[in-house]
């Protein structure tokens, strides 16, 4: 490793997180678990003694784009103390040993199921020694973890983990494992202390979060809306969110939920990837088309007013324009508030890498830009749809101007709003303007410090 002789062991850190609201969750846990070690936070990568690059392995080039990361620090340090650099997530579990083999300045390799015991690898690396671990223990990391800490009005908790849908363009299976699901106690406690720390809203978190199961207090098997309906009923917590689901784990009562938990908000991104059947099949996606649409016309009847978002790949080996017409076809039945698209890119070691019939990169940029034309429109248009509507707006941030405020309305849209509303309050707003990523309101006289 990069640690070859003793050095001071850190006193500050930056954790700097890629990719999916669940390593936004493991970063701010790492971060929970060196302060609770006495590290300082740093506010950015320049003042920290420990830089943790948190990476995700979905979007492409992935393990490149982390090795010009480290070249930036290298680069950077030159003349003073370089700091410590640990690799962490999905990325350090599929390259393991060949990280500091490419990038010797690196010190520290721990996998997204091993981070609870970064504490002891900075140790080992302050010593000089080895200070690698992708191991996948079968025991929850999550009791190794301190409690949790002051946070914003809005938390990430994580829930379920792994997955073992094999969908053959995903490195998930290989990276997080197979699917667990935390115990019902575990995160019935996490959440109090979520709130006890500030949270309005909690947003369960899982690779296929609405594939956990677990026993509640009673012994009595539950699923996911089992566990949302106890949430519900905690003092303190506002709003209940989940992502990201799958089609197959979409039970009757999860959909009920949707039309029944106050404080479940309207909102479900369930991926559907593609439109073509052919498609799903070749991708290992255990729905189809017309099983998709159905569940969506189940859970809008549950919930009328509901945002649907998804993700979409283009450019699977072998999709014919006949079948990306199709997946646009979908889109068009749906009608999205919001949703994510990627041109399909391969991973090492998933059976997609090697298929007949890669396509080429001109006709997947071509498709991207139809296909994302086509959701920014439906985006635009539910956006345009809300205006005129009441509703309740978090207040998570600052704006940009003195007394600005941005919230979230319970579409997830970023709301913007005057009059200097607090920090995690919730006020009542009228939405007066729609752009195309964010909205205006106008606060509600009478209608502050809920």
């Amino acid at each position: 490793m990069g640690a070859a002789m003793s050095r001071p062991t850190p006193k500050s850190f930056h954790v700097k997180s890629f990719g999916c609201q669940m390593n936004a969750y493991d970063g701010t846990r790492m971060a929970e678990l060196l302060e609770a070690e006495g590290m300082t936070a740093a506010d950015s990568a320049d003042e920290a003694e420990l830089i943790v690059l948190n990476t995700c392995h979905i979007r492409e080039k992935a393990a490149e784009k982390v090795y010009s990361d480290i070249g930036r620090i290298v680069k950077k340090a030159r003349g003073s103390q370089q700091p410590m650099i640990a690799v962490a997530g999905c990325v350090a579990q599929a390259e393991g040993a060949e990280i500091p083999r490419r990038a010797p300045a690196v010190d520290i390799v721990v996998g997204p199921q091993a981070y609870h015991n970064l504490a002891r690898l900075v140790a080992d690396a302050a010593e000089g020694r080895r200070a690698l671990d992708t191991d996948m223990p079968a025991a929850s990391k999550f009791d190794a973890l301190p409690k949790r800490r002051r946070q914003g009005p809005s938390a990430f908790l994580t829930v379920q983990e792994g997955c073992d849908k094999f969908c053959t363009y995903c490195v998930v299976p290989y990276t997080r494992g197979a699917e667990i699901s935390r115990p019902w106690g575990a995160i019935i406690d996490e959440a109090k202390a979520l709130i006890d720390a500030g949270a309005r809203e909690i947003t369960l978190l899982g690779q296929n979060v609405n594939a956990w199961t677990g026993e509640d207090d009673k012994g009595r098997l539950q699923g996911l809306d089992g566990l949302i309906r106890v949430l519900d009923g905690l003092p303190g917590l506002a709003r209940i969110r989940y992502t990201t689901s799958h089609p197959n784990d979409m039970s009757d009562g999860l959909i009920a939920a949707h039309g029944t938990v106050t404080k479940l908000m309207p909102f479900l991104h369930l991926p559907v990837q593609a439109g073509s059947d052919r498609v799903l099949k070749a991708m290992n996606r255990s729905h189809d088309v017309a099983s998709y649409l159905r569940l969506i016309e189940r859970v809008r009847a549950a919930r009328p007013d509901i945002a649907i978002s998804g993700d979409f790949i283009v450019g699977f080996p072998g999709e014919t324009e006949a079948e990306f017409e199709e997946t646009l076809a979908v889109v068009r039945a749906v009608n999205h508030a919001q949703a994510f698209s990627f041109k399909y890119s391969p991973r090492a070691g998933t059976p997609a890498a090697t298929m007949q019939g890669q396509i080429a990169a001109d006709v997947m940029d071509d498709r991207l830009q139809r296909l994302q034309a086509l959701l920014n429109e439906q985006q635009h248009g539910f956006n345009l749809a809300t205006v005129g509507t009441r509703c309740e707006v978090l207040i998570e941030r600052d704006g940009k101007r003195p007394g600005q405020r941005i919230g979230k309305s319970p579409w997830l849209q970023s709301v913007i709003v005057e009059d200097g509303p607090a920090i995690g309050e919730l006020v009542t707003v009228d939405i007066v303007a729609a752009g195309p990523n964010s909205m205006t309101g106008a606060i509600v006289a009478g209608q502050r410090a809920a």
